[in-house]
């Protein structure tokens, strides 16, 4: 197997070999270190006894490095061929996608828009349309509806503590202070509402 060109970018080398077989016309083979009168045979695809016959070796398991064995027809020699495989290397990618995400942020912070997410807690098992009655059932209740409404202290559509407010007092802030407070202290407008009843105040 030859590998021609390998390219690597941003990528960790790892080798490994891979065995191929080759089949050349052979009559000998050499004995190595380690190698027997079986070893030999399997790899020639010959047997012991035709090896033993073809060298007229009286003892098949007294056999010596460096030995010329006749093996006769073809023989396989099995090559080991290193094989370079790019694999992405982790701290790479990490640090690319750290660096992807902080561009994105950059992008959003300079075109003025914002990517923090504040996310409101999960409330009560009534649906969206009894949450929605039940938070136009208080501001009705509290101030008509009105954001501008005012009763001392207490300001806008929800009649929030100027303080919750914090002198913010836009429809969009007095909408997500309400449902932030609600929240907070009845888990959803719908327990708001019973407390409203029972109370006459949530």
């Amino acid at each position: 197997m030859n590998l021609n060109k390998v390219l690597l970018s941003a990528a960790t080398v790892v080798g490994f070999t891979a065995a191929t077989v080759a089949t050349a016309n052979a009559d000998t083979v050499t004995v190595n270190a380690g190698d027997t009168l079986s070893h030999i045979a399997l790899r020639n695809n010959t047997t012991v006894e035709a090896l033993q016959q073809l060298n007229n070796l009286e003892n098949i398991n007294l056999i010596f490095p460096g030995q010329k064995i006749e093996v006769g027809g073809q023989t396989q020699t099995v090559e080991q061929t290193p094989v370079v495989v790019a694999q992405p290397a982790q701290a790479d990618q990490t640090q690319q996608v750290a660096q992807a995400q902080a561009a994105v942020e950059a992008q959003q912070a300079a075109q003025g828009q914002s990517y923090t997410v504040t996310q409101q807690p999960t409330t009560s098992t009534a649906g969206n349309g009894d949450e929605t009655a039940a938070r136009e059932w208080i501001a009705g209740k509290e101030s008509g509806g009105s954001y501008t409404v005012t009763n001392g202290q207490y300001i806008g559509k929800y009649q929030l503590s100027a303080s919750y407010l914090n002198g913010d007092y836009s429809a969009e802030n007095q909408e997500r202070v309400a449902n932030n407070y609600v929240s907070s202290r009845y888990g959803s407008w719908t327990n708001a509402k019973q407390h409203w009843l029972q109370n006459g105040w949530y």
